[in-house]
Protein backbone atom coordinates (compact mmCIF):
# COMPACT_ATOMS: atom_id res chain seq x y z
CA UNK A 1 0.00 0.00 0.00
CA UNK A 2 1.02 3.32 -0.67
CA UNK A 3 1.72 6.62 1.83
CA UNK A 4 -0.48 9.28 1.82
CA UNK A 5 0.26 11.37 -0.28
CA UNK A 6 0.20 15.77 0.29
CA UNK A 7 -1.34 17.88 -2.13
CA UNK A 8 0.53 21.39 -2.62
CA UNK A 9 -2.22 22.68 0.06
CA UNK A 10 -0.45 20.59 2.81
CA UNK A 11 -2.82 18.16 3.63
CA UNK A 12 -2.86 14.64 3.16
CA UNK A 13 -4.64 12.33 0.75
CA UNK A 14 -5.62 8.57 1.98
CA UNK A 15 -3.59 6.02 -0.12
CA UNK A 16 -5.34 4.38 -3.08
CA UNK A 17 -6.10 0.60 -2.59
CA UNK A 18 -4.31 -1.82 -4.64
CA UNK A 19 -6.40 -4.41 -6.74
CA UNK A 20 -5.39 -7.95 -6.16
CA UNK A 21 -5.62 -9.86 -9.37
CA UNK A 22 -6.48 -13.63 -9.04
CA UNK A 23 -3.38 -15.89 -9.78
CA UNK A 24 -3.74 -18.59 -12.59
CA UNK A 25 -4.20 -21.06 -10.47
CA UNK A 26 -6.99 -19.31 -8.24
CA UNK A 27 -8.90 -18.74 -11.60
CA UNK A 28 -8.22 -22.37 -12.93
CA UNK A 29 -9.64 -23.67 -9.37
CA UNK A 30 -12.80 -21.72 -9.66
CA UNK A 31 -13.39 -22.55 -13.40
CA UNK A 32 -12.65 -26.32 -12.27
CA UNK A 33 -15.54 -25.79 -9.07
CA UNK A 34 -17.93 -23.94 -11.39
CA UNK A 35 -17.26 -26.97 -13.89
CA UNK A 36 -18.11 -29.19 -11.49
CA UNK A 37 -21.62 -27.40 -9.92
CA UNK A 38 -22.78 -27.06 -13.43
CA UNK A 39 -22.74 -30.46 -14.42
CA UNK A 40 -24.06 -32.02 -10.95
CA UNK A 41 -27.17 -29.46 -11.61
CA UNK A 42 -27.44 -31.32 -15.33
CA UNK A 43 -26.64 -34.22 -14.11
CA UNK A 44 -29.91 -34.18 -11.48
CA UNK A 45 -32.17 -32.15 -13.44
CA UNK A 46 -31.29 -32.97 -16.86
CA UNK A 47 -30.39 -31.11 -20.05
CA UNK A 48 -33.24 -28.55 -21.92
CA UNK A 49 -33.48 -29.22 -25.31
CA UNK A 50 -33.20 -25.16 -26.18
CA UNK A 51 -30.22 -24.82 -23.05
CA UNK A 52 -27.94 -21.92 -23.82
CA UNK A 53 -25.22 -21.94 -20.67
CA UNK A 54 -25.37 -22.34 -16.80
CA UNK A 55 -24.28 -20.22 -15.01
CA UNK A 56 -22.60 -20.50 -11.68
CA UNK A 57 -21.94 -17.72 -9.35
CA UNK A 58 -19.90 -17.92 -6.53
CA UNK A 59 -22.30 -15.92 -3.27
CA UNK A 60 -19.92 -15.98 -0.19
CA UNK A 61 -17.64 -18.61 1.29
CA UNK A 62 -19.47 -22.13 0.30
CA UNK A 63 -22.88 -20.31 -1.49
CA UNK A 64 -23.37 -20.51 -5.12
CA UNK A 65 -26.22 -19.77 -6.87
CA UNK A 66 -26.52 -21.21 -10.62
CA UNK A 67 -29.10 -20.31 -12.98
CA UNK A 68 -30.04 -22.70 -15.96
CA UNK A 69 -30.30 -20.15 -19.12
CA UNK A 70 -32.45 -21.62 -22.26
CA UNK A 71 -33.15 -19.92 -25.15
CA UNK A 72 -32.02 -19.94 -29.20
CA UNK A 73 -29.15 -16.97 -28.61
CA UNK A 74 -27.85 -14.42 -25.50
CA UNK A 75 -30.58 -11.49 -26.64
CA UNK A 76 -33.47 -14.23 -25.94
CA UNK A 77 -32.70 -16.20 -22.99
CA UNK A 78 -34.66 -16.71 -19.75
CA UNK A 79 -33.92 -18.00 -17.25
CA UNK A 80 -35.51 -21.35 -16.53
CA UNK A 81 -34.15 -23.05 -13.37
CA UNK A 82 -32.67 -21.04 -10.38
CA UNK A 83 -30.86 -22.43 -7.37
CA UNK A 84 -29.13 -21.70 -4.31
CA UNK A 85 -26.14 -24.54 -3.84
CA UNK A 86 -24.15 -25.12 -0.29
CA UNK A 87 -20.96 -27.14 -1.79
CA UNK A 88 -17.61 -28.04 -0.24
CA UNK A 89 -13.97 -27.13 -1.59
CA UNK A 90 -14.15 -30.06 -3.88
CA UNK A 91 -16.99 -29.37 -5.40
CA UNK A 92 -19.71 -31.74 -4.34
CA UNK A 93 -23.02 -30.13 -3.54
CA UNK A 94 -24.65 -31.07 0.29
CA UNK A 95 -27.84 -28.71 -0.39
CA UNK A 96 -30.12 -26.85 -2.66
CA UNK A 97 -32.80 -25.23 -2.29
CA UNK A 98 -35.34 -25.73 -4.06
CA UNK A 99 -34.57 -29.32 -4.47
CA UNK A 100 -33.27 -30.11 -8.04
CA UNK A 101 -35.63 -32.63 -9.30
CA UNK A 102 -35.09 -34.16 -12.91
CA UNK A 103 -37.40 -32.77 -15.65
CA UNK A 104 -35.69 -33.62 -18.96
CA UNK A 105 -34.46 -36.87 -20.18
CA UNK A 106 -31.34 -35.98 -21.58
Amino acid sequence: MRAPSTTHQGTTMPAQKECRRPTDPEVAERDRLSAAIGGHVLGVLGRPDDLFRVQVRRLWDDRYRVNVLVGPDAASTTIAHSYFLLVDEAGHVHTTSPAIRRQYDS
